[in-house]
C-alpha cells in the first residue's frame, strides 16, 4: 500500500502528566479530521522516536512531529527540523534531527520537509493529570494541525 502524502507522528507517555500531550494530540486530531483530510494523512502514535520510523518517512510530501515541550511558549512552538547527528544516534530513542539523519543515511537522499510541533508543557509527574496550560496548548495545536493538513498553516523554513 502506498504511503499517504502526509505523515503525523505524535509521541509521549500517557502516564506522565503533560508528557501525554503527543498521544492526546493523536486521539483528538484523529477525531477532528474530515474524511477528505483523513484520506491524505497517516497518523502514528509512538512512545518515543526510534530508528525504524525512518522507513515511515519515505514517500511523504510533508511530515509533522508532535511532542510535549517544556521549553515552548504557550501554546506551542514550531520548528523546521534538519538532519543532524547527536548523542541520541547511539540509543533507541532518537531526537527529531537524528531521526532525519537516519533517514538520509538509509535512503541516500534528503528527507521530506519536517516540522516539529512542540506543545507547551509544565507537569511531567508519574500519574499526574494534564495541566490546564497543556490542555489549552492541545486545543490550539489541533486547530493549527487541521490547517497544516489542508496546506493552510504557516510553517518555519
Amino acid at each position: 500500500m502506498a504511503a499517504r502524502p502526509l505523515l503525523i507522528i505524535a509521541w509521549g507517555n500517557r502516564s506522565r502528566g503533560d508528557d501525554a500531550l503527543g498521544p492526546l494530540f493523536y486521539d483528538t486530531l484523529a477525531k477532528a479530521l474530515s474524511p477528505e483530510q483523513a484520506a491524505s494523512v497517516d497518523l502514528l502514535e509512538e512512545h518515543q522516536l526510534h530508528p525504524e520510523l525512518a522507513l515511515d518517512l519515505a514517500g511523504r510530501q510533508r511530515v509533522l512531529l508532535v511532542d510535549a515541550d517544556p521549553g515552548a511558549p504557550p501554546p506551542f512552538r514550531l520548528s523546521a527540523v534538519q538532519p543532524g547527528p547527536d548523542a541520541s544516534l547511539a540509543s533507541h530513542a532518537l531526537s527529531p534531527s537524528a531521526l532525519l539523519a537516519v533517514f538520509t543515511a538509509f535512503h541516500g537522499q534528503p528527507p521530506p520537509p519536517v516540522t516539529l510541533l512542540g506543545l507547551h508543557a509544565c507537569s511531567f509527574g508519574l500519574g499526574r493529570p494534564l495541566s490546564d496550560a497543556a490542555a489549552d496548548a492541545l486545543r490550539a495545536a489541533v486547530l493549527w494541525a487541521l490547517a497544516w493538513v489542508d496546506g493552510d498553516a504557516a510553517v518555519p523554513r
